[in-house]
């Protein structure tokens, strides 16, 4: 065996040599055929290879010159490693005489490298074959910087419909070091999953060590065979756990570089700045410049040539220095040009602070597209537009390029909002309770850089602890999860949300509507590790107190306060919000003095049964007492353990910048609980990504192309096609027989084994409640037929029919597991008991794939009904890893086929020795595009 599968190999081998060396060949008369008439090679044995004519060109911006069954779905902005922009796109027979002149660039030694010989030029037959492939058996991609190829990666499988693909890549010598070859590998391979390709192979001279390194470091169990002098380098493309986690760091890396590069500028220009004291450019120059900057300020417009003795300049592209940050607020309609010039002069990054985009109209949404466009197509990174601004008090920037006078002192808290108006609010707020920010940043109406932009730089930012997000919207909510679990694990992430619909949708922001209800996106929070809060007010409790206190080590509390009444109510606010109070409350007399109170709350602290204090002090005068605040200060600054304080009249930070102060207790004791609930999920274990074993994605992949190839729109599938679907996912679906007579049923009924269930297959009654729809532990022949009669009968008024018998499951508890493709959200699994709590009392757990194994034991867990599955009141309980492992397959399921519209499961019976999956609807779509695809791009 094993030496057979040597032989194919090295046949593959053999193969793809013959077709190098061919090509190699074919290249040397092509460029030497003057010199040597004599030598004609033979055409006729290439023609498979260069048939067909040479495209000429053309324009990529006229998609009527597209091939037929270009595939716009692989196309994506993405950053590289230095935090530029690059376009990932198919070839096309346009990309001609881009590939001549991204040859021509090449070294020698690269060229070598790539061919296996010194080809010079090549060929117009060559680059013809290049440039046409089919998108199937031969895909081709290309890196675009600047509408310059950067880079080309491709495969050809080995054979028509096989499963092996040779994978090879070419990177511009401009452009190495940027991680250009991991993103084509990365897209290459996610691309070849989704057409059936299984394994990629690559002839890779010993001495290419750049190539071997894109393959060795993607994450992937590389094996390597040197034969011939070459290195044959193979390797299944399925992600495995070091594969995800190596393409997720080098998204992160890239995408942290590109905002740092946006938040800390050498540079800045203001373009629009203007003599108008009431105007908006003038006010971003008068607090980039008052707010001590650190770098170069260059002031531009075309119609003024000084500001207060600042030289003021025409044009961006005549400043003749570097600029890395443009904060742009001229009118609308001038913008495109402003950004058109800001790319011809090399800028990095725009700050658009200008309205007028999609928040007006279907010209303002124009508008605010080929803003994108241009931006990207240089590789520019864009806050806004209609942007607020941003800040970054690093003493080593100081900058204020926001339309705030007024800047927080500089601390540990990120923020970042989308409406400049919350801007104002959310600065003004984090100001009065001395709160000190990190930076700042506002993304309008969120044309590129957004919330996950910011939360991927501040991973890595140490000067930020907490962060705080006030969302209006969010455009990709997958992405959103992922990032936020990872950042929520290192620090404390609180998001303002109210909700999740169409109708809180802001004008101007780009969101697909959602089918789910709003408590989906709360579990999508919680199961992400988010700390939700109502409003900007409870963002600010919560901030203040995780950046300046220690996180909980527990639920328990101790209450100390000085009136009856106050510590009767700080303990009903902690029972209501789940802690225990453990110490107290202790109530000393109102006219004890700071020193008594001091001595309680130290007592408080030091007992080894509490875990955090709430401290409530009311002096008798309608004064606040500031030995009283120092005093409680101090000993809390003795002990590792948080305290929320509530002094007369105080809201925020406590003199001394570390105790959080709340204008009554209940403020201070919901804060608490979410640093409690927050610290309880960070310290909890991340578990282990499912990945069920026995999946065959060919098989699924080719029953929804055969469905979807003769519905096009989609549609329910059929009995047979769901069952073969479902269990090349491993997920058995007991059969179910339909039966049109009493005879039938009984002889079904012998034929599959007693006992038996007799059920009415309607839709309107199989769940109906108060109704004998189904028959159970049928035992007999004879029965199986007078359970048929007499739902016959039954149903014959009501106009309906179909009848079915199945083998009786054990003994259990029936549940439903279904998944969703929601346009916003992906992927969406739901858990629930079957029957009343799901049906009437929406008892239902969602969770979004892809799915660790302690997020499924914790979904199961958290529906009201679960303790039905332990074993209630006798009952024996179910085999749980059975249940979890069904969730699991489902979870990958729905992740892995975005072309499942809806799937249910229900019944299925959970019982003590296993799981019976007794029923199973699928709906199948055409596959939307989702936000967060397996391969790395930017949202738009």
């Amino acid at each position: 065996m094993k030496q057979s599968r040597r032989r194919r190999r090295r046949g593959d081998r053999h193969e793809r040599l013959l077709r190098r060396h061919e090509r190699v060949v074919r290249e040397f008369f092509a460029t030497h055929r003057a010199q040597m008439p004599e030598i004609e090679p033979d055409e006729q044995a290439w023609s498979r290879i260069t048939a067909g004519p040479v495209w000429q060109g053309g324009d990529m911006t006229d998609r009527a010159d597209l091939p037929p069954g270009y595939p716009h779905e692989w196309e994506a902005d993405v950053v590289l490693i230095d935090g530029s922009v690059a376009h990932v796109r198919p070839i096309v027979p346009a990309d001609t005489q881009g590939i001549h002149r991204f040859h021509a660039g090449q070294s020698k030694e690269s060229i070598y490298l790539r061919f296996f010989a010194p080809i010079p030029r090549l060929s117009d037959k060559d680059v013809h074959r290049f440039t046409h492939v089919d998108y199937d058996e031969r895909v081709a991609l290309v890196v675009l910087i600047r509408d310059e190829i950067a880079g080309i990666g491709r495969y050809d499988r080995l054979d028509p419909d096989s499963t092996t693909a040779e994978v090879a890549f070419n990177v511009s010598d401009a452009h190495r070091g940027k991680g250009i070859g991991s993103v084509l590998l990365e897209h290459l391979a996610d691309i070849g999953r989704d057409l059936g390709v299984r394994r990629f192979v690559a002839d890779v001279l010993p001495q290419n060590r750049r190539m071997i390194g894109v393959f060795r470091d993607a994450g992937y169990a590389v094996e390597h065979e040197f034969d011939d002098g070459v290195i044959v380098v193979s390797f299944d493309i399925e992600p495995t756990e070091e594969s995800r986690v190596v393409q997720m760091s080098r998204e992160h890396r890239a995408e942290a570089v590109s905002v740092r590069r946006v938040l800390t500028p050498s540079a800045v220009a203001v373009v629009g700045a203007s003599r108008d004291e009431g105007s908006i450019g003038r006010a971003l120059l008068r607090h980039i410049v008052d707010g001590g900057f650190t770098g170069p300020v260059y002031a531009v417009n075309p119609a003024v040539e000084e500001i207060e003795g600042r030289a003021v300049h025409a044009s961006v592209t005549d400043i003749g220095e570097q600029v890395d940050l443009a904060v742009v607020a001229v009118p609308a309609e001038q913008v495109l040009d402003v950004v058109s010039q800001c790319a011809d002069a090399g800028v990095r990054a725009v700050a658009v602070v200008s309205s007028g985009f999609a928040e007006e109209g279907e010209e303002g949404l124009a508008r605010q597209e080929e803003l994108l466009r241009t931006a990207r197509a240089a590789g520019m990174r864009v806050l806004g537009p209609n942007s607020f601004g941003m800040i970054n008090n690093d003493p080593a920037v100081r900058l204020n390029a926001s339309l705030s006078p007024r800047v927080p002192p500089p601390g540990s808290l990120g923020l970042f909002a989308q409406s400049g108006a919350l801007g104002i609010a959310i600065l003004a707020s984090a100001e009065r309770r001395g709160l000190g920010i990190s930076c700042f940043a506002s993304a309008g109406n969120r044309v590129d850089i957004s919330g996950n932009d910011l939360m991927q730089y501040w991973l890595d930012d140490d000067a930020t602890t907490a962060v705080g997000l006030y969302l209006e919207s969010m455009g990709n909510p997958r992405k959103f999860s992922r990032i936020a679990r990872k950042l929520a694990s290192q620090k404390p992430v609180i998001v303002v949300k109210s909700g999740v619909s169409r109708f809180g949708l802001p004008p101007g922001h780009r969101v697909r509507a959602t089918k789910e209800r709003p408590e989906a996106f709360a579990a999508m929070l919680r199961q992400a590790g988010v700390i939700r809060v109502e409003n900007t007010h409870q963002l600010f409790d919560v901030a203040q107190l995780v950046v300046h206190q220690p996180l909980p080590a527990g639920p328990r509390v101790a209450v100390v306060t000085n009136s009856d009444a106050l510590g009767a109510l700080a303990a009903d606010a902690c029972v209501s919000w789940g802690l225990e109070v453990t110490h107290g409350p202790v109530a000393l007399p109102a006219v004890a003095d700071p020193a008594q109170f001091a001595e309680a709350v130290r007592a408080a602290l030091e007992d080894l049964q509490v875990d955090s204090v709430v401290a409530s002090f009311i002096p008798p005068l309608a004064t606040t007492d500031p030995e009283v605040v120092d005093a409680v200060t101090r000993a809390v600054q003795a002990h590792d353990k948080p305290c929320v304080a509530t002094f007369l009249g105080m809201r925020g930070l406590a003199p001394g910048g570390t105790l959080p102060t709340y204008p009554m207790p209940e403020d201070g004791v919901r804060a608490l609980a979410a640093a409690t609930r927050y610290a309880q999920w960070r310290r909890r274990p991340y578990g282990d990504r499912v990945r069920p074993e026995g999946v065959n994605r060919r098989v699924a992949h080719d029953v929804i192309e055969s469905f979807l190839g003769e519905h096009p729109q989609g549609g329910d599938l059929g009995s047979e096609q769901a069952l073969e679907l479902l269990a090349a996912y491993g997920i058995d679906v007991w059969p179910v027989q339909h039966v049109h007579s009493a005879k039938q049923a009984a002889a079904v009924a012998e034929q599959i084994g007693l006992p038996v269930v007799v059920k009415a297959t309607s839709e309107l009654v199989r769940h109906q409640p108060g109704q004998q729809w189904v028959y159970t532990r049928v035992s007999h022949p004879k029965s199986a037929a007078t359970a048929y009669t007499e739902l016959a009968e039954a149903m014959r008024p009501l106009g309906l029919d179909g009848i079915a018998l199945q083998k009786q499951a054990p003994p259990g508890v029936a549940v439903e597991i279904t998944s969703s493709e929601d346009p916003l959200f992906g992927p969406v699994v739901g858990f629930g008991v079957a029957g009343l709590p799901t049906d009437l009392l929406g008892d239902v757990a969602h969770r979004f794939p892809p799915l660790t194994d302690l997020d499924i034991t914790e979904m199961v867990a958290s529906v009201k009904a679960a303790p039905l599955l332990d074993g209630y009141r006798g009952t024996m309980p179910v085999d749980h890893g059975a249940l979890h492992d069904l969730v699991a397959r489902v979870s990958v399921f729905a992740d892995d086929l975005p072309e499942i519209a809806t799937l249910r499961l229900n019944p299925v019976q959970a019982h003590e020795e296993g799981m019976a999956v007794l029923g199973a609807q699928v709906r199948l779509a055409p596959a939307p595009t989702r936000a967060d695809t397996g391969r790395r791009a930017l949202s738009t």
